[in-house]
């Protein structure tokens, strides 16, 4: 089903979706709430029947979901970090993506089950990604690293530990709507809250000064957008302008394209947050362009 796209707005308005983010109140009833009562992170029982799923854990005891096409070969391999602000689980939206990467650019899909604040840090957690990337890597060739809002701080941190450790450098990254710089310091921000109905900073900050540990706020390893990003490999990155990370993608696009790395920056006009999960025709054809990303970088060699 297709929502108009007007109707987004008021639809997260209405359902109140920026509660847990505008205050710091809200926040921690969000975080006592996940930390009392975790949500189920297992995929949806139908999601596509072109894909199969199989589970399994990694080193770290983590829980590793791996989706494959059903009625075509496998070529290289996704691994998706889901957003959620480091506090919620990954969602039906995450899980409909990944499922459509698999099956439709002919790739496995790995979701990742990372741990979240209070007890997942920056540094745990990248680490782990960039290990779960030199094994994907071995295993199955060409690796794309795709991920949403704090997943997409996640994978953009990552990639500049792969350089770094390995100096492995990545056919594709994909980052819908990533968080960027989690001092929030940028001064149009305040001005992009107005108009944001879903994201707001004083409730963020908990999640952040949580989720950074004991990093600096500005360290890459949380904030990737301080990192050195020359020598970095393809980045795509999408974003709308009703969203309060928005001025920080735009200053990390630029910064991508002085440093010389290839950077796709698909940014619309009046769209919210992570705009390509959402179930209107911009998120559509938004879905579609992931997609074509993913089937170019894993079948190129």
């Amino acid at each position: 089903m297709i929502v108009p796209d007007l109707v987004v707005s008021p639809l997260l308005r209405a359902a109140r979706a920026n509660v847990p983010f505008l205050t710091e109140k809200g926040a921690r009833r969000l975080l006592h709430e996940r930390t009392l009562r975790p949500a189920a992170f297992g995929p949806p029982r139908r999601l596509r029947r072109d894909v199969g799923i199989s589970a399994s854990h990694d080193d770290e005891g983590w829980p590793v979901y791996t989706i494959k096409p059903r009625n075509s070969s496998a070529r290289g391999t996704v691994i998706y970090a889901h957003g959620g602000c480091w506090v919620n689980d990954i969602a039906p939206q995450h899980w409909q993506l990944c499922a459509q990467i698999a099956a439709e650019a002919h790739t496995t899909v790995q979701v990742m089950i990372y741990p979240l604040v209070p007890y997942g840090t920056a540094q745990h957690v990248v680490d782990n990604f960039t290990a779960a990337t030199v094994n994907a890597e071995r295993m199955y060739g060409s690796t794309v690293l795709a991920g949403d809002s704090a997943g997409g701080q996640i994978v953009l941190s990552t990639v500049l530990q792969l350089r770094e450790r390995h100096d492995l450098t990545l056919p594709r990254t994909i980052a819908i709507a990533p968080a960027v710089d989690l001092s929030m310091k940028n001064p149009f921000i305040p001005t992009v809250q107005l108009i944001d109905p879903w994201l707001g900073t004083k409730g963020t900050q908990v999640f952040i000064d949580l989720w950074k540990g004991a990093l600096h706020v500005d360290h890459p390893t949380v904030s990737p957008l301080n990192g050195n990003l020359e020598g970095l490999g393809p980045i795509t990155i999408f974003s709308g302008t009703r969203d309060i990370l928005n001025p920080d993608d735009r200053l990390y696009a630029a910064k991508a394209a002085e440093a010389g790395v290839d950077v796709e920056f698909i940014q619309l006009d009046g769209q919210v947050h992570v705009y390509p999960l959402l179930p209107t025709a911009v998120g559509r054809d938004a879905r579609a362009i992931i997609v074509d990303r993913v089937r170019q970088a894993v079948h190129a060699t």
